[in-house]
Order: structure tokens, then C-alpha cells, then sequence
């Protein structure tokens, strides 16, 4: 199906937004009545009023949860029962990809055309996947002697509470709550304030699948209203989060304050790509390099930090410089758009920020400016900086934007000293031709992923997740599982 622009606007035309929260399988105003604006960052528009809730709605939420846990309603069900109600919630997403495109574009600016194509099919395939684990899971039995039965089982936690960013609102939510809700667990999600609208459309979807009300609880509003007291919060059991490393920091302070509820973190990242002299298809990985604009940049894992070996280094960049020109930022409902709007104005300026700090330090190769479109100016040209050494701000800090930084490198040692050489471990890149190579520098890398040949390779069958001031936990994978349960042993003497 050919779908235009007129097509895109057709769809946006006819919407009404739903803004409010979700507690107890009902949407409702924020006890306070308060709400906030969600704009559209690529028009300057509003597009719905949400309900801006605080600690007396999260209170309401949790005990909600709460009750729905210890009654059993959706805990007690078995894998099985529980698999069948996520294939459907897996079927509903697939039947709603439009809508789900649309307003996860408006929201935070995204190319639409890039979410319907890619995110949204492989969403639905993620439920899916974890829906069909879920009754595959199985518990152990240790090697005891003669006379004793010694069982090991997984349990649910009770309350598991998701705040999730807003880069990827839809994306990070289906990667917490869905694992957690298939465990068992009830779920209380708190999207960001800048990207709430598929969140909230997301309730209505994991009730018509047949989650029971209660179970799944959505509360919009703000990190120091909502976000705080989750963490804080006695009840609940377990906080999983995605966003940056100094939010992070407070849900571990949260926890030690409150009840030491496990927390999982998934923070930032300054990923380098280390392209060596001996890779045999330099084109492809200069394509592959500027994946780095996906998404306007805001990326976590995005191999922001790119490492070209001396002798390569003035052809390659004119390559990467090449297909940067394929990401010119575009009205997102335009169908051929690689990249949209930034997320809000003020994120846009902290990135024009670090964009000056770079032309002040280093050398700019391309781009550097911002754009107006539709009468906003939330967007920004790919951005590529050339004479960056691993000291400058924009080597060393998250940038969150469509900014990649290149240095060079002369050894294969000097290349992993300079990768090694951050805060941060989420993601790693090689590219060479050299067998050894690959995997003597894929092991002496410090990431949670390291990708050879390919760039922010994630999948439902690998666990993603980083080191250091990175994070701690697991998406994706069987492991994800082992964030929302813990291990119960049932000695038996017979």
C-alpha cells in the first residue's frame, strides 16, 4: 500500500487522543483534576490535554495493583492462561499499527512511515515472543540425596512499577511490562510527561486482551510527582527504568530509602564504532555509521562515537558524509522521512548546545544547523564533528541527538584504550575482516553488546542491557524473566 502524506494527515485528522490516566481498568482524571499540555514537537501544536498525577494516584494505583496480585486474579493463572491472553494483546497491536504510528509520531516527533514500517511490526513479534516463552520456563530440581526433595521455583514479585523515556515510548513500555505482566506480576507504568499517548493507548489494548482490571495501571505526569513516588513507594516491589544515568541514580537512592525494592536500570550510553583499515566493505559500513541519525539521534545505544583508523580516515568520512545526507530532517508524516522533529523545544536546545561546544573544539564536517519546518524549529541536520579527541564533551558526554563525533586511531590497542575510555557501557561496534581481530577486540570491549560487522543489533533472543554507569538488568531475551521474579527453594523430607 502506497501511503502518502495525504494519507498520514488523513489519519492524524481523525483522532481524538485519549489523555487520561489508567487505573483499575478504567480511564479517569488525575485525582487532583490538574492536567498538562502534550504538543506536537513537530508543529508547536497541542494535541490533548493528560492527566497530571501525584502521589495520591500513584497511592491508588499501586493499592489497586496490590489488591489484583494478592487476590490471584492474574497471578494464579497459569503460563498458558496467561500466554493466550499476551497473543492476543500481540494480535491487537498488529490490528492497530496505524493509530500506534501515529501517535507515537506526533508525540515525540518520529518519523511515522519508520514507525509503522519497522517498530510496530516488530513490537507485535515481541509480544509474540514472550507470550510463547512464557509456559516453556521451567523450574528445577537439585541433585540431593536419598530422602530429600529440594525445589526451586520462580515466583512473581507483587507490584512491579515501569518508567520508561520517551524516545521510544511504545518500545520501552512493551519491553517492561509485557515480561512482567507474563510473570505474573501487576504493573503500574509511568510513561515520560513528553510522550504519553501511546502508553495510555496501550491500556485499552492489554484490557481488551483480557488482562484482568487492576492489573495494568497507567499513571501520566512528571518525574518529581509520579516517577519519585514509585520509587519511593513501600509496595512496590520491583522499579524497571530506561532514561538517563542521573535519574537512574535516584531510583537506587529511592530504593535504599524506602523498602530495597530491586531496581533495574537501562542508562545512557556514548557507544563508540571502531572501523578498521582491513574491512573488506568500507561502503556498507559507512551506511551502517550513520545509522548513528536514526530516530534524530535519540538513541541510547546509538554508536555515537566513531573510531576510523588513521589510513582510512579522510576517504571513510566522506563516505559516513554521504549517507548522512539520506537523514535531511523532514515533516514527519512526509512517508520518505528518515528523520522528524526533536521531542520539545528544550531538548532541541540542549542539543544546539553541544552542537556550538563542538564547533568551539573540534572541526565541523557537515551539518551543524537547525531546520524550520511547519513553522518549528524542533529539528536538526545531521551533524558529523572530524579532529575529536576522547577528552571533549562532545566525545565524552550523551548527547541524545543526531551528533557524531569521529577520531582517529593508529593501533588496534589504542583503539580499544580510547573505546574503554567512558562512563558508559551499553553498546560496542567492530567492523573488520579479520577473523582474530574480531573476536580479540569484541572481548577486550566493555559493553553489554558488542556487534561486529553491523551496528545497535537488538533482538527479542538476545538480552540488551549494559555495564558500568550504563545499568544494571536485562530487556529482551529469556532473561528478562529473572528481573520481575525471585528464586523460592521448597526443602522436602520424605
Amino acid at each position: 500500500m502506497n501511503r502518502s502524506i495525504e494519507f498520514w494527515q488523513t489519519k492524524v485528522a481523525g483522532l481524538k487522543p485519549e489523555g487520561r490516566a489508567f487505573i483499575d481498568g478504567k480511564y479517569v482524571d488525575s485525582i487532583s483534576g490538574r492536567t498538562f499540555p502534550c504538543i506536537n514537537p513537530a508543529t508547536g501544536k497541542e494535541i490533548a490535554q493528560i492527566a497530571e498525577c501525584d502521589r495520591a494516584d500513584v497511592d491508588l494505583a499501586v493499592s489497586v495493583a496490590k489488591q489484583r496480585f494478592e487476590s490471584g486474579v492474574w497471578a494464579k493463572r497459569s503460563p498458558t492462561e496467561r500466554k493466550n491472553v499476551l497473543l492476543k494483546l500481540a494480535a491487537l497491536i498488529q490490528e492497530n499499527m496505524e493509530e500506534l504510528s501515529v501517535l507515537e509520531s506526533l508525540d515525540m516527533g518520529k518519523p511515522v512511515e519508520v514507525s509503522y514500517s519497522y517498530e510496530m511490526p516488530e513490537l507485535g513479534g515481541y509480544v509474540q515472543w514472550v507470550a510463547e516463552a512464557v509456559d516453556k520456563l521451567y523450574d528445577e530440581v537439585a541433585p540431593t540425596a536419598q530422602g530429600d526433595l529440594a525445589l526451586i521455583r520462580r515466583e512473581a514479585l507483587g507490584v512491579v512499577a515501569c518508567v520508561v523515556p520517551w524516545n521510544f515510548p511504545l518500545d520501552m513500555a512493551i519491553w517492561k511490562c509485557v515480561p512482567a505482566l507474563a510473570m505474573g506480576n501487576s504493573v503500574v507504568l509511568k510513561p515520560a510527561e513528553q510522550s504519553s499517548l501511546t502508553a495510555i493507548k496501550l491500556a485499552e489494548l492489554v484490557k481488551a486482551a483480557g488482562v484482568p482490571d487492576g492489573v495494568f495501571n497507567v499513571v501520566t505526569g512528571f518525574g518529581e510527582t509520579v516517577g519519585a513516588p514509585l520509587g519511593l513507594h513501600m509496595d512496590v516491589a520491583c522499579l524497571a527504568f530506561t532514561g538517563s544515568t542521573e535519574v537512574g541514580k535516584y531510583f537506587l537512592k529511592y530504593s535504599a530509602e524506602s523498602n530495597m525494592k530491586l531496581v533495574w536500570l537501562e542508562c545512557g550510553g556514548k557507544s563508540p564504532n571502531i572501523v578498521f583499515a582491513d574491512t573488506e566493505n568500507l561502503e556498507q559500513a559507512a551506511d551502517l555509521a550513520a545509522r548513528v541519525f536514526y530516530n534524530q539521534g535519540e538513541v541510547c545505544s546509538s554508536p555515537t562515537r566513531l573510531l576510523v583508523e588513521e589510513s582510512i580516515h579522510d576517504d571513510f568520512v566522506a563516505k559516513v558524509i554521504k549517507y548522512a545526507e539520506s537523514y535531511e530532517p523532514a515533516d514527519p508524516l512526509d512517508p520518505n522521512a528518515l528523520m522528524g522533529a526533536m521531542v520539545e523545544d528544550i531538548h532541541t536546545q540542549r542539543v544546539m548546545r553541544y552542537v556550538e561546544a563542538g564547533k568551539a573544539e573540534a572541526t565541523l564536517a557537515y551539518g551543524g544547523e537547525q531546520v524550520v519546518i511547519n513553522g518549528s524549529s524542533n529539528f536538526i541536520r545531521p551533524t558529523i564533528f572530524t579532529g575529536v579527541t576522547n577528552e571533549m564533551r562532545i566525545a565524552k558526554e550523551e548527547i541524545f541527538g543526531p551528533v557524531l563525533s569521529i577520531i582517529k586511531f593508529q593501533t588496534e590497542a589504542e583503539a580499544i584504550e580510547i573505546a574503554n575510555d567512558s562512563i558508559y557501557g551499553l553498546m560496542a561496534s567492530v567492523f573488520t575482516s579479520n577473523l582474530s581481530r574480531a573476536h580479540r577486540v569484541a572481548e577486550a570491549l566493555k559493553a553489554g553488546t558488542v556487534t561486529v560487522n553491523t551496528v545497535d543489533m537488538i533482538s527479542p533472543l538476545v538480552p540488551f542491557g549494559g555495564v558500568k554507569q550504563s545499568g544494571n538488568g536485562r530487556d529482551n531475551s529469556l532473561h528478562a524473566f529473572e528481573k520481575y521474579s525471585s528464586l523460592k527453594t521448597t526443602w522436602i523430607k520424605y
